[in-house]
């Protein structure tokens, strides 16, 4: 029987010889991510600053953005934001958190839908209040700080103290260039843009540690060939895995982003961008930056010649 092979097998990419380029691109893209984060800030939701979300679609034509919100702000509210999404006749409304707690928030629901209820109708109503926003950025955070270090102390069992540092630095990585994706963009930042980042994570975390695997039993089976020639032999060893998972991986998340709705399409998004930060990161961060970690073959490991598996130019 005869099997389709899409992708080569035994390839003999040098990734290694682009680790000068691609280490001060990671710095930089960080370092811009950060910026962004700190001037643009985060579109949050209404799961972080608490108040009502209200989603709406015009039942005859198109919605009437400037009308919505002069009728919005006539409320007494505070400003009320609005946005169109999705289709012409699709909208959002946002309203500030107002004093008062639950009831003032259910007053706030009960105004809109007697000001619009009769030209639109109502899909989606979310109502969150100040302690339940606190929390909810409170657990978010600290979710994703247990999450790192978790990797730490899991690969520091599992490898060498060089792979684990090697992983957390490609992991933080992925998270600082994932934030900046949402500053710059915009898109709406809440408990589903936390689970998008977790995922990321994880994914990324998993390819790293396949690459890492492979490195290591690369390092105890050729004790003359240098380390940057044992990177390149286990990244082309893991790279037809790596293509494949990211490409099924990328078409799912495709349908999502197109057909998922405008609820989930921040999380196909978000999913999408992680997806190939961390593809490249497991390449060309988690790998290269264990020679600058000072990793080495195993002094018990068997020899074989240097030659044989050496990738090619």
């Amino acid at each position: 029987m005869w099997l389709v092979r899409y992708i080569p097998v035994e390839t003999r990419y040098r990734f290694m010889h682009y680790r000068h380029w691609a280490l001060p691109l990671s710095a930089i893209l960080s370092i811009l991510s950060i910026v962004a984060f700190l001037h643009l800030g985060m579109n949050t939701g209404i799961d972080f600053r608490g108040g009502t979300l209200v989603e709406m679609q015009a039942r005859e034509g198109a919605a009437d953005i400037a009308q919505i919100r002069a009728d919005g702000n006539a409320l007494g509210f505070g400003q009320v934001e609005v946005q169109e999404f999705g289709g012409p006749r699709d909208v959002s409304l946002r309203v500030q958190i107002q004093d008062g707690g639950e009831a003032a928030q259910q007053a706030v629901v009960t105004s809109l839908r007697q000001t619009f209820e009769a030209d639109y109708e109502f899909r989606r109503v979310e109502v969150v209040g100040p302690r339940v926003s606190a929390e909810l950025v409170q657990s978010g955070t600290l979710g994703v700080v247990i999450a790192i270090m978790g990797v730490l102390v899991y690969l520091w069992f599992r490898f060498e103290w060089h792979f684990a540092i090697g992983a957390v630095i490609a992991t933080v990585h992925d998270l600082v260039l994932t934030i900046g994706f949402f500053a710059i963009t915009q898109i709406d930042f809440n408990m589903t843009s936390i689970a998008a980042i977790l995922t990321i994570l994880g994914y990324s975390l998993n390819d790293t540690v396949v690459i890492y695997d492979r490195i290591r039993e690369t390092l105890r089976k050729y004790k003359k060939m240098s380390v940057v020639d044992i990177l390149d032999v286990g990244l082309n060893a893991t790279l037809s895995r790596t293509i494949l998972t990211g490409v099924t991986t990328f078409f799912a998340l495709m349908a999502l982003a197109i057909l998922g709705g405008e609820i989930i399409r921040s999380f196909a998004y978000a999913m999408i961008f992680g997806l190939i930060v961390g593809t490249y990161s497991s390449i060309f961060v988690a790998a290269p930056i264990l020679i600058y970690l000072g990793v080495r073959q195993a002094p018990e490991a068997a020899s074989e010649p240097a030659a044989e598996a050496k990738p090619a130019e």
